[in-house]
């Protein structure tokens, strides 16, 4: 059976997920979800794909699943992959899907919202800058982190990799220069270079240029 995940391109949280079953070789295909003109926020959405009106949203069979770590976790079940390989690594793996989630992409994803996706009138810029501030603490984290490493825990590509590089991708401005960061920007080629990589804009539909 092929797995659905409602996802869009713009979304760095539906990219998480992608990418873990594009990376898992699971069947799956991906179904559009139209945010930008309200889909999620619609009755028909909440009712019936996911009830707190979010993305990406995996359906398999009877199993329905959201928030994008919750979904690579059972890709990895069903898979056997990117779990860690000791279960000290599967601890390290969990410790930076949940650092991820509140300290890199929960600010990336607010900040590139807000600097590209709001009209130029509507941008706060005292909350964009705060935004930043912290943005940039994350990715002295990482960087360091990463100094010596291939992969943030272990030997190979697991759910921290896959949930970190979320939002890293994107051309948007968000106050990300990869130039900047140079054991980040290695580890973003090094995963973009493994069989079935693909950039968000082209694993899942929706991009900024199909409402230009």
């Amino acid at each position: 059976m092929t797995i659905k995940l409602y996802c869009f391109g713009e979304s760095g949280n539906s990219y998480k997920a992608a990418l873990a079953l594009q990376f898992s070789g699971l069947a799956w295909e991906p179904v559009y979800v139209d945010f930008f003109n309200g889909e999620t926020r619609a009755p028909e959405y909440r009712n019936n794909i996911n009830a707190l009106g979010e993305a990406p949203v995996m359906v398999d069979g009877e199993f329905h699943l959201s928030q994008s770590g919750v979904i690579q976790q059972y890709v990895t079940d069903k898979s056997g992959k990117f779990g860690g390989a000791s279960d000290a690594e599967r601890y390290e793996v969990l410790r930076w899907v949940l650092w991820d989630n509140h300290k890199l992409s929960s600010q990336a994803g607010m900040t590139r919202f807000l600097m590209n996706f709001l009209p130029e009138d509507k941008r706060p810029a005292e909350v964009i800058g705060f935004n930043l501030g912290r943005l940039k603490a994350a990715y002295h984290v990482l960087n360091a982190h990463l100094e010596g490493r291939d992969w943030i825990v272990g030997d190979g590509i697991t759910n921290a990799d896959l949930s970190c590089c979320g939002y890293l991708y994107y051309p948007e401005p968000f106050g990300f220069e990869r130039a900047e960061w140079p054991h980040i920007d290695a580890w973003l080629t090094r995963l973009s270079e493994q069989p079935g990589w693909k950039h968000p804009y082209d694993l899942m539909p929706g991009n900024p240029s199909d409402r230009a």
